[in-house]
């Protein structure tokens, strides 16, 4: 069905999603969308899509409902085994015999619903590694874009009908029995940062030696599919794998992978990508806009700047952008046009008031209304200071990272300043590690000041037994005494 085609009412109700509820459906197949809103809708007896959009307005709690009907999260440990006999006999060793020995392995679960695939990867790697290597060189990211199944997920908790596709000996292994449910090992859990993520918009992950994404793309339109595969192409290490779900392919994106198995849907990346595809992702940061160059040595500083892993911007001294790296114009995505424009008005503006940060390189650090974890100064470089701010949160339209920026003048030879050099390093992972930590340390204080009140219970019993352990004894002897007189 064609947008044009589409029932004015089911556009209100996306719409509405998508303003109030945070969620962008339009990725998704309408003839899946349609079946289960309606499913939802004759739960509610409700008959069309302009009822129920009154119905959201005035029951706002319906959207958590609806999304949950909408995003179904089925899953299950080792689904398709057969797949996954595959994956840890000719996939995994190859992953592992590729790296160097100490080298992290970096994997992707997108799309994890509530973990059962997660903790199915966890448990190929440590067998196949053994636990200690697990445990210094897995890295998993599991993301899905239903708040409440990555809940779910991070538990790790499972009933006995949910484990029942695992085999005994790993149960018993990785699993601690808990009344009448499933936790997965603790420590390998560690080793898993799970988080929120939207395939059809959020920039992907890098670096990546397996990408896991099964049973997802199904539900997405064709140019939607297109994208997310472009993006996993992107992920993926020259060395590294795809593996869908048995129901998905490739479509027109064929070339960009390389088949290894047709029949369990895994794929090897393949070419590199074109430059539509780049755009797509993350524009070419050419640009036919005249920008003078600074002096030679900055463009010997350009060609290295470029190759950055980190997102990086130059700026010149009235605050105009010259350069981007490919990095930058994924995070903030830039355009070309943007070269030459205003930095405050980019979306990177949106992030911190950068020029009036710019300016402050020769005096003391800002203070201004930047949202922040924490502040710091770096070192004094010249007559000027570079400018470090850590962990600045950033709410984007696609959810919250956490930036460490780097502000660093440039100067000529004479110490004149030309422009200034922002870079931006993502420490997303770094913070949510962090929370993690404070949210153990604080589990942990309470469990100490619990057992410490359990300790003072049992000194007090203690000391009441003992007083009528003694006051028994007098008795007694007092008895014995009369019994002898």
């Amino acid at each position: 069905m064609s947008i044009s085609e589409r029932d004015p009412e089911f556009e209100a109700l996306l719409d509405y999603l998508k303003q109030n509820c945070d969620y962008d459906l339009t990725g998704y197949k309408d003839g899946t969308l349609m079946r289960r809103l309606q499913c939802r809708m004759q739960q509610l007896k409700i008959e069309n899509y302009g009822n129920y959009l009154q119905y959201l307005q005035n029951h706002p709690d319906e959207c958590i409902p609806l999304l949950n009907t909408i995003l179904i999260n089925y899953s299950g440990f080792f689904r398709d085994r057969d797949s996954w006999d595959y994956m840890a006999k000719q996939i995994i060793p190859q992953i592992i015999t590729n790296k160097q020995p100490h080298e992290k392995i970096r994997v992707w679960s997108a799309g994890c619903a509530s973990g059962q695939e997660v903790y199915t990867l966890a448990m190929l790697l440590a067998e196949i590694l053994g636990i200690e290597q697990y445990l210094q060189r897995v890295q998993i990211f599991a993301t899905d874009v239903d708040e409440d199944a990555l809940s779910e997920a991070r538990r790790a908790s499972y009933s006995d009908k949910e484990v029942t596709g695992i085999g005994s000996q790993l149960l018993s292994k990785y699993f601690e029995q808990t009344q009448q449910r499933y936790v997965f090992d603790f420590k390998l859990r560690r080793t898993i940062i799970f988080g929120h993520h939207d395939l059809a918009k959020n920039a992907p992950m890098s670096k990546i030696d397996l990408v896991v994404c099964r049973n997802v793309l199904i539900y997405f339109k064709p140019e939607t599919q297109a994208k997310t595969l472009v993006r996993f192409h992107f992920a993926l290490t020259d060395n590294g794998f795809l593996f869908l779900g048995n129901s998905e392919g490739l479509t027109e994106n064929r070339y960009i992978f390389t088949t290894v198995s047709l029949k369990h849907r895994i794929f090897a990346k393949g070419e590199k990508l074109t430059l539509q595809e780049h755009l797509l992702l993350r524009p070419q940061t050419r640009t036919k806009k005249a920008v003078d160059p600074f002096t030679t040595q900055t463009h010997m500083w350009k060609a290295a700047f470029e190759t950055s892993p980190f997102a990086q911007l130059a700026v010149d001294r009235s605050g105009r952008l010259l350069l981007a790296n490919e990095q930058a114009y994924a995070l903030f995505r830039l355009n070309n046009s943007d070269i030459g424009a205003q930095v405050q008005d980019l979306e990177v503006g949106r992030l911190a008031d950068l020029w009036a940060n710019v300016r402050q390189l020769t005096r003391d650090a800002p203070k201004g209304s930047i949202a922040r974890r924490d502040w710091a100064k770096s070192s004094v470089e010249s007559n000027r200071r570079s400018l470090s701010h850590k962990h600045i949160e950033w709410v984007t339209d696609n959810g919250t990272i956490y930036l460490d920026i780097h502000i660093t003048p440039i100067s000529d030879p004479s110490g004149r300043l030309l422009g200034t050099n922002l870079t931006f390093v993502d420490v997303t992972r770094n913070v949510w590690l962090e929370d993690e930590i404070e949210r153990l340390k604080s589990s942990l204080a309470k469990v100490t000041q619990e057992l410490q009140m359990t300790k003072q219970v049992l000194n007090s019993t203690k000391n009441e037994f003992d007083s009528t352990q003694k006051e028994l004894e007098s008795v007694h002897q007092e008895m014995q005494f009369r019994n002898y007189l």
